[in-house]
């Protein structure tokens, strides 16, 4: 490219900051909603929870999706909730767990609360359980990363429960009649049977 002078000017150099600016520009453009999309978003109905850690005896029962978002305070509750019983570790859920738990509590008629038999899960304790069990625990448990749960619905067969996560197609579904709970994931589609 030659200015009036008739020099050539090299091609304006475009740095990491620009090109991070660009990127960060483009994906707030992709996800800003609609003014459509935003109201239904913000019409949609409230999602509530009600679940029972059975190793603590401790309930929570919240709204923790309203008028188009995640609140805060009611998620921060779940969290403590589901914690690791072990060891105290608190850690964060993955919200799209909770809307597979939603989901799984509104189409069983949302009778009573879910019973928890493992949220997340530190490390530490995940080794342990390794230890104890090297079959049934997974080196890389989604547990670990807050995007697992093991759970049972009272007066709901333990099958039905079964074919209900299944059908959500949310993720990774283990079966353990035995144990009686089954365990959903955000992870991958996949499907097991255990102990």
């Amino acid at each position: 490219m030659n200015d009036e002078c008739g020099q050539s000017n090299p091609a304006p150099v475009v740095g990491r900051r620009d090109l991070l600016r660009l990127g960060i520009g483009a994906a707030a453009a992709a996800t800003i909603l609609q003014p459509a999309e935003s109201l239904a978003m913000i019409k949609a109905p409230p999602r509530q929870l009600s679940m029972l850690n059975l190793h603590t005896g401790e309930r929570v029962t919240a709204e923790y999706w309203s008028k188009g978002r995640y609140v805060r305070d009611a998620v921060q509750a779940i969290n403590r909730v589901l914690r690791d019983h072990r060891t105290g570790a608190v850690h964060a859920i993955d919200p799209k767990l909770l809307d597979v738990l939603h989901q799984i509590h509104r189409r069983t008629g949302g009778r009573g609360p879910i019973h928890i038999i493992s949220g997340y899960r530190s490390p530490e304790t995940n080794a342990a359980l390794r230890e104890a069990d090297g079959d049934g625990v997974a080196q890389f448990s989604y547990h670990m990363q807050g995007k697992a749960i093991d759970l049972r619905i009272p007066g709901m067969p333990l099958r039905q429960l079964h074919k209900l996560a299944l059908s959500l197609r949310a993720g990774g579904v283990g079966y353990y009649p035995h144990s009686n709970f089954v365990h959903v994931d955000t992870g991958p589609l996949r499907k097991w049977h255990g102990a």
